[in-house]
């Protein structure tokens, strides 16, 4: 599929015009503007950027005037989907200014970004919502949540056989000395994920710019906490899994009530899994930990013997729009076999609307997706097909909620079976 032009078009007065590393002031201002804060410029500017500026564009005014809006891009050139990887453009940075909001800025910025899905051949987009209302309308659906977690000190875990086999090492984290052992961890707990069918949505930090950033710890960013911390644990000398920590202190009469604060997490198996949470959750000073984003069937929610003294917070985690409807569904692996006739509607790219004919193997690479002029079996809205493809979704829920039209109900079962995956989806950092 190549690009097409689009109807929502800027104001006359109004230009996208492609950034550069010149226009990074006016980035970080504009930024301060669309989501406030209290770091100054000045101090941002010192701080590593995340993005690659030939995937970053500006809207200005047609006489030059300031910066008004502006969106960027991750290039994913392995985004794990079910059963494969394939490329997806991580759309971010995306913000308007104040006085200019309700201009179409953001539906033409869109349109923008959608085109340069296609001419890249990312048939996928991806994000982190800001606010959950905003991106349905753009035909994004929210594909997969994640659970934050708080465990008090010392919660007990079940017995894992191999667990006792492994040291533990902490120490202060560094990008120079712990960079590479992050990533190669971190991208092979993916992998592994679900005895190897691997975790949809799990990205890897793919460039300098995005692992720069990661590594960043300013104190502005730690609200009163330490500088970070790594905990890594080896066996036979091997890292097998590693977290990313900060602690907070707090003294009380009746004695310290620290806080952990885990950014990260990512084990190769269960026995690295419990050796790695049995230190974490016994840390002196501490009276509870704080964990970032866990999957929602992450191992240690399964460890605790009592599964009462974690408190969860259940939040929607990515988002995903399908760009190219065929080459997406062709280039995901599905858990049954399935022959059924999706009609997808697409009120921004008309490419997509369609009667697709899906037909897999379970767990097979044999897929195929074309046009027909079959009856659908099933309806719905593109938004609805990027919710459920990860596989996070299911379609009979979907349906349930009235958001997939079934005029073939036996064909709903068997196709939620198929677009469902064993392992749940989740991205572990916000891009």
């Amino acid at each position: 599929m190549t690009s097409t032009s689009f109807p929502h078009a800027l104001p006359d007065d109004l230009r996208h015009v492609p950034l550069t590393a010149q226009d990074l002031p006016a980035v970080l201002d504009l930024d301060t503007w669309a989501f406030p804060g209290t770091v100054p410029v000045e101090e941002l500017a010192g701080w590593p950027f995340p993005l690659t500026w030939d995937r970053a564009w500006g809207v200005r005014g047609a006489d030059d005037g300031p910066l008004l809006a502006m969106h960027g891009s991750y290039p994913f050139s392995e985004f794990p989907v079910p059963g494969a990887t394939l490329p997806v453009s991580g759309l971010t940075w995306v913000g308007v200014h104040p006085q200019a909001r309700r201009r179409g800025i953001l539906s033409s910025m869109i349109d923008r970004h959608l085109t340069d899905c296609l001419d890249r051949g990312e048939a996928v987009s991806a994000l982190f919502a800001a606010e959950a209302a905003i991106y349905g309308r753009f035909g994004y659906g929210s594909a997969a949540d994640d659970v934050r977690v708080t465990l008090p000190r010392q919660a007990a875990l079940l017995e894992v056989p191999g667990s006792a086999d492994h040291t533990v090492r902490i120490e202060l984290a560094d990008q120079e000395r712990h960079g590479a052992l992050v990533a190669e961890l971190h991208r092979a707990a993916g992998a592994a994920a679900g005895g190897g069918l691997g975790r949809p949505g799990w990205p890897t930090r793919e460039t300098p710019q995005l692992e720069a950033s990661f590594w960043a710890d300013p104190p502005a960013w730690r609200d009163g906490a330490e500088s970070l911390r790594i905990l890594v644990v080896e066996r036979d000398g091997r890292p097998r899994g590693y977290t990313l920590f900060r602690r907070k202190p707090s003294w009380e009469a009746a004695g310290p009530r620290g806080t952990v604060r885990v950014r990260e997490v990512a084990a190769l198996d269960a026995p690295a899994a419990h050796a790695l949470w049995s230190r974490l959750l016994d840390l002196d000073h501490m009276a509870t930990v704080e964990t970032g984003m866990l999957a929602p069937d992450d191992a240690v929610l399964s460890m605790l013997v009592d599964s009462r003294a974690a408190q969860r917070r259940l939040t929607d985690n990515v988002w995903v729009r399908l760009v190219d409807v065929p080459a997406a569904l062709r280039g995901r692996r599905y858990a049954g076999d399935v022959d059924v006739t999706l009609a997808v509607r697409d009120g921004r790219l008309s490419q997509n609307t369609a009667t697709w004919r899906l037909r897999a193997d379970a767990f097979g690479d044999h897929v195929q997706v074309e046009r027909t002029h079959e009856p659908a079996a099933l309806a719905m809205d593109v938004r609805e097909l990027g919710a459920a493809y990860l596989g996070g979704r299911t379609l009979t829920a979907l349906a349930a909620a009235g958001l997939v039209e079934v005029r073939e109900p036996a064909a709903l079962g068997a196709a939620s079976a198929a677009f469902s995956w064993p392992v749940a989806p989740v991205s572990s950092w916000v891009f």
